[in-house]
């Protein structure tokens, strides 16, 4: 083990598997000879050239068309579009043509396509640059959704979607790109595709979370243990597929559930998650379950604003609170 930087782990995934196997390649908006917006694929260029290090024009069609395309004849390509936002543009080629080749051809097509993009809030990044749309990927049967908040899942799972037969929308958040972490230098290190893991153990109340969201309910669980309130935190790590043995477990042992996600309230996520908590464990509840989310606007500028829609520390501490019926 050893702390790296959450993008030095991604670049590290990227590199070892291009090296062990010849049919990666990596495409997108200055992934090349900039080494990536957020210096993920830095000096990847210089090591495998511009035949598996592709510069592409602005176009987000082309980008996964042409990952598409190199797919169903048997390359595994690594598309990067440079912001989720902006993922709206190719999603025809990703609902329509990625998702559905398999089936559409009986089993006969495979399509390993790995779509890394950045979401979340950045540094005054604003309305356009900001956004968490995760769950439009997950309400589409086909893909996978894939979210890590650590260093080490990271590497991990991008590793465990490149060597994967079916198209991924891995999703990081570009707040976490600078955060440090152990990291197992085994080249054979895999996280499994649709396993949750249990970042703290807790006995009164579980927080349910993914992505940077991971780090505000550890924090938050740090403050409330000095109450002597153990907050169980869940990092779902993929969405899609969803880890609901580990997630339900949780909740049956504390009674209580919090889910804390960056994304908008309506629509969100979290909503699918506290509808498969109480279809699977209502009984075992002791009390409602809270969302802590983004507001429904617009994501704002001003620092003072985004403080007031963010979900944050204090926010999920009042939640947690409020399930266990304490005042304060």
């Amino acid at each position: 083990m050893r702390e790296i930087k959450y993008r030095e782990a991604i670049g590290e995934a990227l590199r070892e598997e291009m090296t062990r196997d010849d049919m990666v390649f990596i495409l997108g908006e200055d992934v090349g000879q900039f080494g990536g917006a957020f210096q993920a694929s830095a000096s990847l260029l210089e090591t495998f050239g511009p035949s598996r290090v592709l510069d592409t024009p602005i176009s987000e069609q082309a980008i996964v068309g042409t990952a598409l395309g190199s797919a169903l004849v048997g390359l595994r390509p690594v598309a990067e579009i440079m912001f989720i936002d902006f993922i709206g543009i190719a999603m025809d080629q990703i609902a329509n043509q990625c998702a559905k080749f398999h089936f559409m051809t009986g089993g006969q097509a495979i399509v390993p396509v790995v779509i890394r993009t950045q979401g979340g809030v950045g540094v005054g990044n604003a309305a356009q640059h900001s956004q968490s749309l995760e769950a439009w990927h997950t309400h589409i049967p086909g893909l996978k959704v894939v979210m890590p908040s650590t260093p080490s899942d990271a590497k991990g799972l991008l590793k465990a979607s490149i060597r994967d037969d079916n198209p991924v929308i891995f999703i990081e958040h570009k707040l976490l790109y600078l955060t440090e972490g152990p990291v197992p230098e085994d080249e054979d290190y895999i996280v499994p595709i649709g396993k949750a893991d249990v970042k703290r153990e807790g006995e009164d109340v579980t927080i349910i979370t993914w992505s940077k969201m991971v780090l505000v309910a550890l924090e938050a669980a740090s403050e409330l243990e000095k109450e002597g309130i153990q907050a169980e935190v869940v990092d779902l790590r993929t969405l899609r597929p969803l880890d609901l043995q580990t997630m339900i477990t949780s909740v049956k042992k504390t009674g209580r559930a919090v889910v804390v996600h960056e994304a908008c309230k309506t629509g969100g996520f979290g909503g699918e998650v506290a509808s498969l908590i109480m279809e699977n464990a209502f009984d075992y509840l002791d009390a409602p379950i809270r969302r802590v989310v983004n507001m429904d606007v617009p994501f704002p500028y001003a620092p003072t604003l985004i403080e007031a829609v963010l979900p944050d520390v204090k926010k999920t501490i009042e939640a947690i609170r409020s399930v266990l019926y304490i005042k304060g």
